[in-house]
């Protein structure tokens, strides 16, 4: 019993690693105000018909700490992929030189600061539902295991094992959102 014990650990492990892999994510996209190549993932362009991904078709860097620089494989997509930013409502413009794509990320204003934070905090929420959905599913196999004849004590031990792997992913999720919500705050 304890192999199969085992297994649920591992199996819970993994569904909040990729929960938390996830809320990092996430967090990369929400921008704190400094310039990062990152901010542009997600962004799809209309390459010949098809959506693409911005980085498929286009080098980004940063100049500065306030500039990113999107630089096309192909000229003719600077048009195209000047829409794709736009469409994806990061609030950037921007500007054609004939050559690349130059954006400008505006400073954050405070209520600009707070409403990234709200979003953090959003996602956070997201992954600690996610945390507990695979904690109830970890639990329910556990229950499964003591139908097939898993002792009361170890029963129990499990419960609290869960538990405790719980709470210690939920406190990484605050930790990530704490970092995040310093970074997006501090001007």
């Amino acid at each position: 019993m304890t192999e199969e014990l085992q297994m649920i650990y591992d199996e819970f492990r993994s569904a909040n690693q990729k929960s938390i892999g996830h809320l990092e994510n996430e967090m990369v996209k929400i921008r704190a105000g400094k310039a990062n190549p990152s901010m542009l993932h997600g962004v799809m362009v209309d390459y010949y018909g098809s959506p693409t991904p911005i980085q498929q078709v286009a080098n980004i860097t940063t100049m500065d700490a306030r500039t990113i620089t999107v630089q096309p494989w192909e000229k003719n997509m600077l048009n195209e992929i000047a829409k794709g930013i736009i469409n994806s409502n990061l609030g950037f413009a921007p500007q054609n030189n004939g050559e690349v794509l130059i954006i400008s990320v505006p400073p954050l204003t405070e209520e600009r600061r707070r409403e990234l934070v709200k979003k953090a905090k959003g996602e956070g929420e997201h992954a600690k539902v996610g945390i507990r959905n695979n904690r109830k599913d970890a639990l329910d196999m556990v229950k499964d295991l003591k139908n097939e004849g898993l002792s009361e004590d170890l029963m129990k031990d499990a419960e609290n094992e869960i538990q405790n792997m719980t709470n210690s992913f939920v406190k990484n999720v605050d930790d990530l959102l704490d970092q995040k919500e310093k970074e997006i705050m501090t001007i």
